[in-house]
């Protein structure tokens, strides 16, 4: 069904967070301010380098945390931003709470004492150390003295673990594994992860779950080695029926504070606009 494009516009300069109005207006209207979506991302850093104040809309913590320092990364990237000195001081502080192996934690302690929702807790060497990897991968960082354990890390995880392809684990392997600069190598753990993804559950039925452009967002990227064509089709009709009347697009994931709705509608308005854009139905 055709995306009503203005009422995806009145909806973000309506209800997103300005982080993402500038973001909007980078991705699809004047393409010329890069730099105001840097700006916005300051506004939530902190003295150690990393970022907090829920950057990251599920966890309302103001200290530094590495999910709202991976989001302000990946902003940056977006912006063409990756080598500012707002970048190598997230990447400095990443650095700071890595691991001995490079996995970096999914949330720090302190976070409790703030709003958060409610499958925060602590964990080592987690699957945001993919993400983070990757991000670093696909903007040509090559001089980070976290990266090549982080990458080392990475591929132990997904070669030897034996609690992968769960989902968020596999989601954001795909990531690494779509940007790591070891393409042979990328290619056969991608061939060997396919035994295990359910492709029944990718098609995008209704409720949280991993689905085809979750896995694989990205037109000829690697892993769409994964997936046939017939359900990344499919869950694009999804994608586009997901339009909701105000125009913008509701997350499937629990809602649990009102400000954390408002932010990330914003942000999953975006998301589907640039996945329809790079399918061609936009």
């Amino acid at each position: 069904m055709p995306i009503e494009q203005r009422a995806a516009a009145t909806f973000i300069w309506n209800a997103a967070r300005l982080l993402d109005r500038h973001r909007y207006s980078l991705l699809f209207a004047d393409r010329s301010q890069p730099s105001r979506c840097s700006t916005r991302c300051a506004d939530t850093a902190t003295p150690t380098g990393g970022f907090g104040h829920a950057l990251e809309a599920d966890l309302r913590c103001p200290a530094s945390q590495p999910a709202p320092t991976l989001h302000a990364l990946g902003v940056m990237n977006e912006a063409g931003a990756a080598g500012s000195e707002m970048a190598r001081d997230a990447r400095a502080w990443i650095v700071s709470i890595a691991e001995g192996d490079g996995g970096i934690p999914f949330v720090l302690p302190g976070f409790e004492d703030y709003p958060h929702a409610p499958w925060w807790s602590p964990q080592p060497g987690s699957f945001l150390t993919f993400e983070l990897a990757a991000l670093l991968h696909a903007s040509g960082i090559t001089d980070d003295e976290w990266l090549d354990r982080a990458t080392d890390w990475c591929w132990g995880s997904i070669e030897n673990d034996p609690n992968s392809q769960a989902g968020y684990w596999l989601k954001n392997a795909c990531r690494f594994l779509d940007t790591v600069p070891d393409e042979q190598r990328a290619r056969a753990a991608i061939a060997s992860l396919a035994g295990g993804v359910d492709q029944s559950a990718l098609a995008g039925a209704d409720g949280e779950g991993l689905r085809a452009l979750d896995l694989s967002p990205h037109p000829g990227s690697r892993s769409r080695d994964l997936i046939s064509e017939t359900l990344i089709e499919a869950h694009l009709d999804v994608v586009e029926s997901g339009q909701q009347e105000d125009g913008g697009w509701m997350f499937d994931f629990l809602a649990w504070s009102p400000a954390q709705t408002t932010e990330w509608r914003g942000a999953v308005t975006i998301e589907a606009l640039t996945c329809l854009r790079d399918h061609g139905r936009l």
